[in-house]
This record gives structure tokens, C-alpha cells and sequence, in this order.
């Protein structure tokens, strides 16, 4: 009983943010994470050629992607943000892995879908579970940022209120998705703006056309067309400057790579 009483009184210090950031290709998401304080990728995918950052180059197996998150823990070192890039190529190494580990009774599937019945999706909730529970070790004890980098993809939402619709979201199984929604403080989609213009197409008939805007923009709270939002009361959206876009986030988070490092 005095023990958690102890744990009541005990006022816990914030822990840097895990930003979970997508959108579509060649939208600036690598570059985005490149500029957080001190970054280290772990890569799933090559993502980052054009980047003078450190990484480990591509990773092949999930052994391969824990191992690394051991090292940033366990050793001494002056990264301060971890960038998983992308979550979206490293659910299949979280399926090769769960497929390897088998069922409930041990069996090992060839693919996925070969549990049947949704189950290898249930079954790799828990290895997805391991890897959060990783990069959480080195929030809470190393005072490390998180920032994993997503696909987009957009899907047929079935809304209760009204007509269904499309809408931007993330490119992940749905259950993986929604545990990374849930675990995450910020939900951000980067992505240009669309400017639809009319031209004359004859006979007195015009057609609209979209033309990608020259402006990329942080969303940061939902909308009907994409899923986003924070835990910080940012604002709806902010303007992407390359260069600029952490410094931009980070006055609304209650903490920083760089401030958790100085309080440790």
C-alpha cells in the first residue's frame, strides 16, 4: 500500500514526443525527420540518399531492427531523436517475424494471411507491442524523440453520420494503425497543397483540374479528408519550410530531445 502511495505522490517529468508522420511520396517526410535535434534513422526502407544523416542502412529482419533499438539504449552516444523510416516497410518485418513465431500452438505460417481469419494480424499486434515498447525505453530513460515516418494511402471511410468518403490515412494494417494512433502524441500529415483550376475545353464547356500547389503544409488536427491530431493544442495546420519544420513544432511540445537531456 506505502508503495503506491509513493507512486501517487511522485510527479512524473514529460517525456519527449513520439510523432507519427506521413504522407504522400516525395513529400518531404524524411527531410522533416532529418531536421529534429541530432537524428539517427533506423531504416526499413532506402529512404534517405539524398540526407547527410546517420542510419543504419537497410535493415533485412526484425532481429535486425530490436538490435538497434538495444544499442541506442544500452551505449553511450549524442543522438537525441530516433526516426523509424518507414513503419510502413517495417510491418513486414513485424509479419515475417510474427509468421516465425507461429500461432498458439507454435505452428509457423508462410504468409500473414495463413493464420486465417484476421488472426496473424491480431497475433502481430504483440510484436509491434515489443517495438513500441523499445523506442518508449528510450523516451523514458534516454530522453530520446520518436518520430516514425509513414506511407499514405487513401481509403473509404464509412462514416455513421453521413455518406461515406475518401480520406488521406495511413499506409498500415488497420490494427497496426490504430495502435500506433493510439500510442502516439502527434499525428501529422505533410503533404502539398492542391489548387483546382478551370480551363476552357471547348463548346462552351469547362473542366476542373488539380494543380499541386507550391506550398507543403504540417495538419495537425483531423479533418473529413485525413487523420491527424496532438495532444499540445497545436493549431490546425502549419506552413512546412525546409529547414524550419521542427522549430516550427517544437514550441508546443511541453518537451524536447534537447530539454529532456539537460534535465537528466
Amino acid at each position: 500500500m506505502s508503495d503506491i502511495w509513493n507512486r501517487l505522490k511522485q510527479k512524473k517529468r514529460p517525456v519527449p514526443p513520439l510523432i507519427l508522420e506521413y504522407g504522400p511520396e516525395k513529400a518531404g517526410k524524411s527531410t522533416l525527420a532529418s531536421e529534429y535535434p541530432n537524428p539517427v534513422f533506423i531504416q526499413a526502407e532506402d529512404g534517405t540518399a539524398a540526407l547527410d544523416v546517420a542510419g543504419t542502412g537497410k535493415l533485412g529482419t526484425y532481429e535486425e531492427l530490436m538490435s538497434t533499438v538495444a544499442i541506442l539504449y544500452e551505449r553511450e552516444h549524442d543522438f537525441q531523436t530516433v526516426v523509424v523510416d518507414s513503419v510502413t516497410a517495417a510491418q513486414q518485418l513485424i509479419y515475417a517475424e510474427t509468421c516465425a513465431r507461429g500461432d498458439e500452438k507454435g505452428v509457423k505460417k508462410a504468409r500473414i494471411e495463413d493464420f486465417g481469419y484476421g488472426k496473424g494480424y491480431i497475433y502481430a499486434l504483440a510484436v509491434w507491442q515489443e517495438v513500441l515498447d523499445g523506442l518508449n525505453a528510450l523516451r523514458r530513460d534516454r530522453g530520446m524523440g520518436i518520430v516514425l515516418i509513414a506511407h499514405s494511402k487513401i481509403e473509404r471511410f464509412e462514416d455513421p453520420e453521413t455518406s461515406s468518403y475518401s480520406r488521406y490515412d495511413i499506409d498500415l494494417h488497420e490494427k497496426a494503425r490504430d495502435l500506433l494512433k493510439r500510442e502516439s502524441d502527434v499525428i501529422l500529415l505533410l503533404k502539398p497543397d492542391v489548387v483546382i483550376k478551370t480551363e476552357d475545353v471547348g463548346f462552351n464547356k469547362q473542366r476542373a483540374r488539380a494543380d499541386g500547389g507550391r506550398s507543403v503544409w504540417m495538419h495537425l488536427t483531423s479533418r473529413p479528408a485525413y487523420a491527424a491530431g496532438n495532444r499540445y493544442g497545436m493549431p490546425e495546420r502549419i506552413l512546412y519550410e525546409r529547414g524550419k519544420g521542427y522549430a516550427a513544432l517544437a514550441q508546443y511540445f511541453p518537451t524536447t530531445p534537447e530539454t529532456a537531456s539537460n534535465a537528466a
